[in-house]
């Protein structure tokens, strides 16, 4: 079997280290903001400042859409710049245009403003992966992102909480102090942040031709070369991108619990229209507290090809039970199904998490980490943008049928996953098998 050098078993008592204590502290303390955020946005901007509906959608499409590109330059940025600094720099400057929120009273300046904050964004996950590639052993990468993701949804779900007071007080200084405490919780993480240890910038290669050839004669490290002469490089590499797109299919399963679900209740059963607030606190929980759990089977790039297939067959499974709740059940028995789908929802979501983060930083150069990061993480912006037009014109225009469509997509992109990633690795030189060693030559 081929030995792949960023394939270590990660012991599973492993104390945290100590950046890895400031890093999950940064992300504890921006994820409460978030949640407050997420919670008491969309009703702040349609019932305070008076925005449309429509226009509102409109423009986070749009700034969402900015997003996904200003990831690559601004993760290229945390390579040349150094990762710590771009992170803090990209966390306060997301402080700074959640504050302009405050003053935000028509389309106009709240487009620009989403704009900027979707644009900080993108360029802190992608800063803050390379951080955590460039301060955390490689074979520990990924039990530690898992960490980080269940810090992310503990915090999340205090955000919410607070967020859900402002929601229920309803008045303008409510969501306004809501908002506060976002930007306060982004100063903090910038500051917080700047307490890690610095990560060195990644050193720029040598000149690289088009057949991959450096000046010295040899053959260039990374994907094929080309393009990896002080540009983007992740923007040459096919096979990456090929990746990313298989990842961005399941990725889709975004909007499900924050948008789909509510609406396919509220549709279908109105008496139940506290249960999407439950099954998103189900899901937030879930993760808290099984993320690190499921992560622990993930150690190299064939066991996380393995769980993103995985992955593919469970989401089909929960498609497959919120498809019969279409159908005429009592009221008992359709939360029963809901509940059911949402359960093996998050199972399938924290299977996908976890082989994701090691498939992509696995086949990123390290002096790329950055832009790689950046470039991969625009699957999210990207479920963000079409995921909800996409799903609401599928399943609640489809039905049952729609949810079953959407299954047997998530199954595809699980099981494509595996052959993408094998493709990929063939021109990645950092995993290609250690040589044997020559044998003796018999005595005499």
């Amino acid at each position: 079997m081929a030995h792949h050098p960023r394939s270590i078993v990660p012991s599973r008592r492993t104390p945290l280290s100590g950046s890895q204590r400031t890093l999950a502290t940064a992300q504890l303390v921006s994820a409460i903001g978030d949640g407050a955020y997420y919670t008491s946005s969309a009703l702040y901007f349609t019932r305070i400042v008076g925005l449309s509906p429509t226009r509102l959608g409109l423009g986070l499409a749009v700034a969402w859409a900015i997003g996904s590109v200003a990831g690559v330059p601004l993760g290229h940025l945390a390579d040349r710049r150094g990762p710590r600094g771009t992170a803090a720099a990209l966390a306060l400057a997301t402080a700074v245009v959640v504050a302009s929120f405050l003053v935000v009273d028509d389309f106009l300046p709240f487009l620009v403003a989403a704009c900027l904050y979707a644009t900080a964004q993108s360029g802190l996950g992608a800063a803050r992966q390379a951080l955590v590639g460039g301060l955390v052993p490689e074979g520990e990468r990924t039990a530690a992102l898992a960490r980080l993701q269940a810090t992310l949804n503990a915090g999340l779900a205090v955000g919410a909480a607070l967020g859900g007071v402002a929601l229920t007080v309803g008045t303008r200084a409510a969501f306004l102090a809501a908002f506060t405490l976002t930007a306060l919780g982004f100063l903090a993480t910038g500051l917080i942040l700047l307490r890690l240890p610095a990560v060195r910038p990644a050193v720029l290669p040598a000149a690289v031709a088009a057949d991959g050839t450096k000046a010295d004669g040899t053959k260039a490290d990374g994907a094929r070369g080309r393009g990896r002469d002080g540009g983007f490089a992740v923007l040459a590499d096919r096979r990456y991108a090929v990746v990313t797109l298989v990842n961005t299919v399941l990725l889709l399963r975004m909007p499900l619990l924050s948008l789909v679900i509510p609406l396919w209740i509220a549709d279908r059963a109105p008496q139940l229209g506290w249960l999407g607030s439950a099954l998103f606190v189900l899901n937030t929980v879930g993760v808290t507290l099984f993320q690190v759990r499921t992560a622990r089977a993930v150690t190299g790039l064939p066991s996380a090809a393995r769980a993103v297939r995985q992955a593919g067959a469970v989401l089909l499974a929960s498609c497959a039970v919120f498809a019969l709740s279409a159908a005429p059940v009592p009221v008992w028995a359709m939360a029963a199904l809901l509940v059911g789908g949402a359960v093996l929802q998050v199972f399938g979501e924290m299977k996908q998490s976890a082989g994701s983060w090691q498939i992509a930083f696995d086949l990123a150069p390290a002096d790329r980490l950055g832009q790689y990061q950046g470039f991969f993480g625009t699957g999210v912006a990207v479920a963000r943008t079409a995921g909800p037009l996409l799903l609401t014109t599928l399943l609640l225009d489809g039905g049952g049928p729609g949810w079953l469509v959407l299954g047997v997509l998530f199954l595809a992109a699980g099981c494509a996953m595996g052959p993408a990633v094998r493709r990929a690795e063939r021109d990645r030189p950092w995993l290609a098998p250690a040589p044997a060693a020559a044998p003796l030559a018999p005595a005499g």
